[in-house]
């Protein structure tokens, strides 16, 4: 327990493809106090770490579209356009994840990099973070379809002019909050970019 949190309980509901867990907690309440036992679950996801491919000479970022359920069950389209991403394995840091990612989703290889934010996917039901990185890269020979067929991966690679990901993070054709956060950041700091990759 610490003042602001206690944790009362802890049960593992499901440790198929996600893991979920159920927390009983009380928590520190603004006006003082602490509250009533509460009941969160929460999807296990840990560690996450994301890249924005960009290519200053073609003014060209890289993305992947592939398959993903979560946003059909919820009415958008279920091949989405997004950054190349993957899990933080044990004994790996976020931007070895960022590098091995890079070419196993789109054949890439990462000349310059450098760390742009670290923040929660979904903080209302998940404890998954991202360390979301900007590459550069020669986009030029870039195309196909990769991922790992052991894991299911059906992805293929997406090269766009800057401006065109930028409008398509206006008229939905991009609808994913890591995509967006990265080509958000890009749009306002891409002066910034020869020193954060010096």
């Amino acid at each position: 327990m610490t003042s602001e949190l206690e944790i009362l309980d802890r049960t593992r509901l499901a440790a198929g493809f996600l893991k979920v867990d159920r927390f009983t907690l009380r928590h520190r309440l603004h006006a003082g106090g602490m509250s009533a036992p509460l009941s969160r679950e929460v999807l296990r996801r840990g560690p996450a770490a994301a890249v924005l491919l960009y290519d200053p000479a073609h003014d060209a970022v890289t993305l992947v579209e592939q398959f993903r359920i979560g946003p059909h069950i919820a009415g958008l389209p279920a091949w989405v356009l997004e950054v190349v991403a993957g899990l933080v394995e044990p004994g790996e840091s976020p931007i070895d994840v960022a590098r091995r990612e890079a070419r196993e989703e789109a054949g890439a290889e990462i000349s310059a990099i450098a760390p742009l934010l670290r923040f929660t996917a979904s903080p209302g039901c998940s404890d998954e973070t991202i360390d979301l990185f900007i590459a550069r890269v020669d986009s030029t020979a870039l195309s196909g379809i990769h991922g790992l067929a052991d894991e299911g991966e059906d992805i293929r690679v997406v090269v766009m002019p800057r401006a065109e990901a930028y409008a398509a993070c206006g008229d939905g054709r991009i609808a994913n909050a890591i995509t967006l956060v990265a080509i958000q950041w890009l749009e306002l700091n891409r002066d910034r970019l020869p020193a954060l990759w010096s």
